[in-house]
């Protein structure tokens, strides 16, 4: 009898699968990029061969929020994703993509696209498509699965941002929206908080997302209000789903301010009751403050602010905002006008919401990592292993099963990301390899940028790409279309 041969073989895996299963004991055998068999391969061999000793194999991660648009071409090793286990990004969020930008951006760029490039060199892409494209030429480590934004689409198409769009202009944007959806993209974001799109009033965004429903997408946002309005806002984000008739992706959900801190309790009751009636869910990311661009409203309403770049005084990044403003000797409203453009973390959010959030059966995580500040939040490169570690195995608010559910198999169904997020016989071979018991970020507010714990190998497309401690220079990653069927 002929000897089972594999291209990778996995032995003595405790395989969880990403469907929310008990985990379960085997091998697992790869050929090329998909997951062959899976079983009790004692008699079979690999071309390579990795014994986990019963340490766990998971489906790789995918990241459900991230603005790694840019990063996959000008940083395509993905260290901040692939040393947390994440396979798969989904970009173009928060209404920010980097294409289409059919005429020459505004010279400073328009905040918040500058969170992906300060220098507009990057918006280079007149087309969806020939960013894919570039996607495609030069891959990275990750695979990808992008959206068209909003507020990208405002900017390519207006002059005058402070207005709703005419008709015309709407026309223009859905023509943008059909071509992106066309060429590979999953779907709309919106950036409805951010000063670019806060003057698009709800029939705006629903006109210029009407090709989603023909071409299968998804409607993600960043809604107008985390705060005080965020029941509203909820009402506006579903209101768009039904008037379009595509699911609905609540990103990064939370409930900011001191004044609001226990209203998830509100919030996930209302989603809850919705779910019922349309297509809804949520991703959230591990933390109690958010990071964006710096401004004097986002400051006075944060009970710490840390500086995380700017461009007129780089040397502050990483300072606190009342440190830098002491150094100054002026106000922090003065410090943030010498300061700008910037970017900031904000300490807003209430400890209780965000583990209430996270708990929630249908909660995605998403890092909404920003990985071209100078000193990032934490959770570029540790929401992941954050997750697993200190809210799974430390503080229990899930088993292991389910926290991997919620960044795999769960994400995919949600997606449309098909053969994606599970370990299963014909699967894609996207795994992320790590030890249950060690598992944790390393990266902290304090020295944001470190590889996580207990992070051993990780796989996408059947290449590893990340394996003791650094990056193999591999880049399998592809770009992922949304299964229509899905949705």
């Amino acid at each position: 009898m002929q000897q089972e041969h594999y291209d990778l073989l996995i032995r003595h895996a405790t395989i969880v699968d990403g469907s929310n299963a008990p985990r379960f004991a085997g091998d697992i055998g790869i050929r090329g990029d998909r997951i062959a068999r899976i079983g009790d391969l004692a008699g079979a061999r690999g071309d390579v061969e990795i014994d986990l000793a019963g340490r766990i194999a998971a489906p790789g991660f995918i990241d459900a929020h991230t603005h790694d648009d840019r990063a996959m071409l000008s940083d395509p090793d993905m260290a901040p994703k692939v040393s947390q286990g994440v396979t798969t990004v989904v970009g173009g969020n928060c209404g920010i993509s980097l294409a289409p930008m059919p005429r020459a951006i505004p010279d400073p760029v328009t905040p918040p696209l500058n969170l992906l490039d300060g220098n507009g060199e990057w918006f280079r892409f007149k087309t969806f498509k020939s960013y894919l494209e570039a996607l495609r030429a030069r891959p990275a480590a990750t695979n990808a699965a992008m959206l068209v934004g909003h507020t990208t689409l405002r900017v390519a198409t207006m002059d005058d941002l402070g207005k709703p769009a005419t008709p015309a202009q709407i026309a223009q944007m859905r023509d943008l929206v059909d071509e992106a959806l066309e060429a590979g993209a999953i779907g709309v974001s919106t950036g409805l908080f951010y000063e670019p799109a806060i003057a698009a009033p709800t029939e705006e965004v629903i006109e210029a997302c009407q090709p989603l429903k023909e071409h299968g997408g998804v409607y993600c946002t960043h809604m107008r209000n985390e705060g005080d309005q965020v029941m509203e806002s909820l009402e506006e984000t579903f209101r768009i789903g039904r008037e379009v008739g595509v699911p609905v992706v609540i990103s990064h959900h939370k409930v900011v301010g001191a004044n609001n801190h226990g209203r998830s309790e509100e919030t996930l009751a209302f989603i809850r009751k919705t779910m019922g009636e349309q297509a809804v869910c949520l991703d959230c990311y591990p933390y109690t403050a958010g990071s964006t661009v710096l401004s004097v409203d986002r400051a006075q309403g944060s009970a710490r602010t840390i500086v995380t770049w700017s461009k007129a005084l780089p040397q502050y990044s990483g300072q606190d905002l009342a440190d830098i403003a002491r150094q100054m000797g002026v106000s922090e409203e003065e410090a943030i006008g010498r300061l700008l453009p910037a970017g900031a973390i904000y300490f807003r959010m209430d400890e209780k919401d965000v583990q209430r959030i996270l708990k929630f059966d249908e909660t995605m995580i998403g890092s909404d990592g920003l990985p071209h500040d100078a000193s990032p939040h934490p959770r570029l490169w540790g929401t992941f292993p954050r997750v697993l570690g200190h809210y799974g195995r430390l503080l229990g608010l899930f088993p292991l099963e389910t926290a991997v559910y919620k960044m795999t198999g769960l994400t995919a169904k949600n997606f449309g990301l098909k053969d994606r997020g599970v370990i299963r016989e014909g699967a894609y071979a996207d795994l992320t390899l790590f030890d249950a018991d060690q598992v944790d970020e390393a990266a902290s507010y304090d020295h944001p940028i470190a590889p996580s714990r207990g992070i051993e190998t990780v796989i996408v497309n059947g290449v590893v790409v990340w394996k003791d401690g650094r990056s193999t220079g591999a880049h399998p990653g592809r770009v992922l279309t949304r299964a229509k069927q899905s949705a």
